[in-house]
Formats: structure tokens, C-alpha cells, sequence
């Protein structure tokens, strides 16, 4: 199965460090991206916690469309629940024209407490919310009738779309998983891409990523629908560099800040230190919550991701920001100039060439090595 790379980004920040910054930051990172020629970049949606600096990711994305040419661009993920579906029919309608068709929109319930205290939404009205809501989304971003629906939350009164749809074969849809059965079944159930985030925070317990894919299938199969692993896509925190070594010093001062103070602090979730921050990164890496070390390192990685989940479609590196900046580039640059080609095969033909001149040139000074040989009269 072909691999798919690319980037995830909340975005996360330190927030001690300049936010307009970050913001310009990451927009140069997608277009770093671009160039780079990986292939997705999603962009979160959050309120609150102080390291998540983006709320509206539509206007991000319409942002990055202009700034790219090629790389898809994906909103990762609506907070349905936070959204009149009318509104977000819309802005994904205008995001699939602006980007020409390199939209893809994602929509979950949202995951932090403090978003939805803001809003005064209960916690346990947002996946019942989602699930009400996403017929309608879909109904209204491809289909022909006039929507009449009344519910607790939204009202709609013969809605339509007045815009058609750029893409032909309608907007790309997907759905997030953070662990529970919600997202899977989901996208089974409404034909959507499933976008796994395949590494548990810090406090949480382990993601089990092939207990999601089986929860997709089984819910297929009793509905009718069809998954395809290739629509799969899993997120794990990455950093990589040209040694284990370096990458573990670029990462781990930022590491520190992003487990203590963005969940410790900010989220409340229940992590304690170790011996050292380099003692901290490496346990995160033994318990798969993140990829940190070199090209091999992350080759290996993936590998065994994709042996543990028997196998999907798309890699997302999610960007934490723990590196300084010219590490955090030179991170992405590896990922797209050497560990991506493992996957996608696009050296294979230069490696087979020098595989071949040299089975050549053996072959030539072989045959020069014969002895002649005369006939007889």
C-alpha cells in the first residue's frame, strides 16, 4: 500500500513566544511543505489552553491556499458543536473553490472542556451533537433538496447551498478519532476517511490503533458501507534529525515545556516528571507517544506503525514545535528527502540504476577476462 505523508498541525506554541510569529511561522511551514512535496496539511480548531493558538482554521487555510500549489489542505478538525452546519457547509464550499479543489473537511466533536465551558456546552452533548449534525453537512454540501430540520441546538428552514461544489465528485470528507468508537464508526457509517491521532497524550492511556480500524470494519459490514485503509490517517508527534543524538538535544527543552506546562498546566492531565527530560523523551518514545531520534529511527518507526495497525494510507507528522525553528525546517526536509522515499519509492530507480553499472561492469570485465579462442580448420 502506498504511504501518504504530511503534516498535522494544532497548532501548538509555547505560549512565552510572540503569537503573530508563530502564526507567520506556521504558514511558512506549509509552504516549506509544499516544496518539499508532501502531500496533506490539516490545521486544528482550538479555543483555549493557551499553546493551541488557532480558532478560526478556515481563514488559515485560505491563507495557505495562496501561498502553495500543490499539497492539500485540510481542516483537522471542525468542532461540529461549536458550529451552525449551515455555516460550516459554507466555508467549506468557498475553502473547496479558493484551493481548488485541495480541501478536505474534517469534522469531529472536540476534545477540551474549556472550549466547550466557554460556549456553556455540556461535554456529553458534543458527540451526540456531532452525530446529528454531519447528515446535514453532508446533505448540504452535495445534495439537491431544500433542508427543513428543527433540533435543540440549530434550526434550518429550506437551506441550499447557493454554491456548487468545485470539486466534481464533492468535498472529501473525514472524521478525527482520538480513541474512542465515535470516530470509527462514524466514517463507516457516513462513507468518510478516518483521521486517527495515533499517539496518546501524556496521562492517557495507549491508543489502540487496530481496535479502531476493526471498530471501522465491523460497522461497514453491518451498514452496508466500504473503508479503505488507503483513506486512513494516523498523527504522532515527530522530530527528527541527522543523528538520534541531535534530535533529542534540538527536542528536548521544548519537550519539557510542551509535557509540564501545555499538559500538565494548561490540560491538567495527570503526568509526573522523571529523571531528566531526556529521560522523559525517551520513555515517551519506548511507549510509541512520539517518534525522536534519526532518519532510521523514524524509518523503524513507521515500519512497525504500520505493522501494529496492519497498515494505512497517509503518515501526519504532528507538529509540536519542540525544536528552534531551523531544526524544526530541517526536521520536515528529512522527512520529505529521506524518509518518506522508503515508503513512496520514488528512489528506487536511481538505487536500481547504480545496481545495474555496477552488474555491468562486472559483467564487461568478465567478459574481457575470456580467453580467445580460435576454431580449427
Amino acid at each position: 500500500m502506498h504511504t501518504g505523508f504530511g503534516i498535522f498541525l494544532s497548532p501548538l506554541h509555547d505560549p512565552r513566544t510572540d503569537p503573530h510569529i508563530n502564526i507567520e511561522r506556521d504558514l511558512s511551514l506549509v509552504e516549506l511543505a509544499d516544496a518539499l512535496n508532501l502531500d496533506e496539511c490539516w490545521f486544528g480548531e482550538h479555543h483555549s489552553l493557551g499553546w493551541p493558538l488557532v480558532g478560526a482554521p478556515e481563514t488559515m487555510i485560505a491563507a495557505a491556499a495562496h501561498r502553495t500549489s500543490q499539497i492539500v489542505l485540510a481542516n483537522g478538525v471542525v468542532t461540529v458543536p461549536f458550529h451552525h452546519p449551515f455555516h460550516i457547509a459554507t466555508r467549506a464550499l468557498m475553502l473547496d473553490h479558493l484551493t481548488r479543489g485541495r480541501y478536505i473537511l474534517g469534522l469531529g466533536p472536540g476534545a477540551t472542556p474549556n472550549d466547550a465551558y466557554m460556549l456553556g456546552i455540556p461535554m456529553e452533548e458534543l458527540k451526540p451533537r456531532t452525530r446529528q449534525a454531519i447528515p446535514t453537512i453532508i446533505e448540504l454540501l452535495g445534495g439537491d433538496r431544500r433542508v427543513t430540520e428543527s433540533t435543540g441546538w440549530y434550526d434550518l428552514v429550506e437551506a441550499r447551498m447557493q454554491l456548487p461544489p468545485y470539486t466534481k465528485d464533492g468535498i472529501r470528507l473525514a472524521v478525527s478519532s482520538v480513541g474512542s468508537p465515535n470516530g470509527p464508526e462514524l466514517a463507516a457509517e457516513h462513507g468518510m476517511s478516518l483521521l486517527s491521532f495515533g499517539a496518546a497524550p501524556p496521562g492517557w492511556p495507549s491508543a489502540d490503533l487496530a481496535q479502531q480500524w476493526r471498530i471501522a470494519e465491523d460497522t461497514a459490514a453491518k451498514k452496508g458501507t466500504v473503508v479503505d485503509r488507503a483513506d486512513w490517517r494516523i498523527a504522532i508527534p515527530m522530530h527528527i534529525a541527522e543523528t538520534r543524538e541531535q534530535a533529542y538535544r534540538d527536542a528536548e527543552s521544548g519537550f519539557d515545556r510542551w509535557m509540564f506546562n501545555y499538559w500538565g498546566d494548561a490540560v491538567g492531565s495527570p503526568v509526573t516528571r522523571g529523571i531528566s527530560p531526556r529521560a522523559d523523551m525517551e520513555q515517551a518514545v519506548r511507549d510509541k507517544r512520539a517518534i525522536i531520534g534519526s532518519v532510521d529511527d523514524a524509518i523503524e518507526a513507521i515500519v512497525e506503525l504500520k505493522t501494529r495497525t496492519g497498515g494505512f494510507g497517509t503518515f501526519l507528522a504532528y507538529a509540536m514545535n519542540w525544536a528552534p525553528w531551523d531544526a524544526t525546517r530541517r526536521s520536515y526536509e528529512l522527512l520529505a528527502s529521506q524518509v518518506a522515499p522508503a515508503f513512496t519509492g520514488t528512489t528506487r530507480r536511481g538505487l536500481e540504476s547504480i545496481d545495474w553499472s555496477q552488474n555491468w561492469r562486472a559483467r564487461t570485465r568478465d567478459h574481457a577476462a575470456e580467453p580467445a579462442t580460435t576454431s580449427a580448420r
